[in-house]
């Protein structure tokens, strides 16, 4: 799955059979913060957002940043995969 940062909405975004999803975050210096995960009804059941959760998590950790999240699918996702 391809997803892309797109800084000018900060979100990061994956297409997938002409189908956008995406995850709602804002960055600061210290921190990225998950705002809001979504993936439309076509896509759901397709491991889409766990995705965009898994890559922002990557991000996050590449760049040294805290990870918060307001996002209740992501707060799940993260309790539940990550230890």
């Amino acid at each position: 799955m391809n997803i892309r940062d797109n800084r000018a909405e900060n979100r990061f975004e994956t297409e997938v059979d002409q189908v956008t999803a995406w995850l709602d975050y804002a960055k600061s210096s210290e921190s990225l913060t998950i705002l809001h995960t979504d993936v439309p009804e076509a896509l759901a059941g397709r491991g889409v957002g766990s995705a965009l959760v898994r890559h922002a998590c990557d991000v996050a950790r590449a760049e040294g940043l805290k990870l918060v999240s307001h996002c209740s699918f992501a707060t799940a996702w993260m309790k539940k995969n990550m230890k």
